[in-house]
């Protein structure tokens, strides 16, 4: 089985900040994995700022536009892990999730984090099924 490192417009583009050695999508086989997507606006480069309704659905949007752009769809996700900084954060993040997981969800941990080397609060990062 090879791996193949995914050119995403947008998102493979541009260097990660602090030259982290990471690749943003690996196709591997039959699935896709997604590396953390924190709540950037792609087309400007900016994290967004606000509360983590906002930032819940920019991630989500992220994963939607990633998955996409390979191949696949949120339909197709079989496992994500949310990494969030507050556990109190829980409810308001499901209700965001939901909404883009609507039925059939996929499996998937919630993980508290103490901090991240940027400023937001989510980070998800899932695996897929590719096509």
């Amino acid at each position: 089985m090879e791996k193949e490192i995914m050119q995403i417009p947008g998102v493979t583009d541009t260097p990660s900040p602090n030259n982290v050695p990471l690749s943003a999508v690996v196709k591997a086989g039959d699935f896709l994995f997604v590396s953390g997507m924190p709540p950037k606006d792609h087309a400007t480069g900016k994290m967004i700022k606000g509360d983590i309704e906002t930032q819940t659905r920019q991630v989500l949007e992220n994963l939607k536009m990633v998955l996409e752009a390979s191949g696949s769809s949120l339909d197709k996700v079989v496992k994500t892990t949310v990494f969030c900084v507050n556990a109190a954060h829980f409810r308001a993040v499901n209700d965001i999730y939901r909404e883009y997981f609507p039925q059939d969800p996929p499996a998937r941990s919630f993980v508290t984090v103490g901090s991240w080397p940027a400023s937001f609060d989510i980070e998800i990062e899932c695996v897929a099924i590719a096509s």
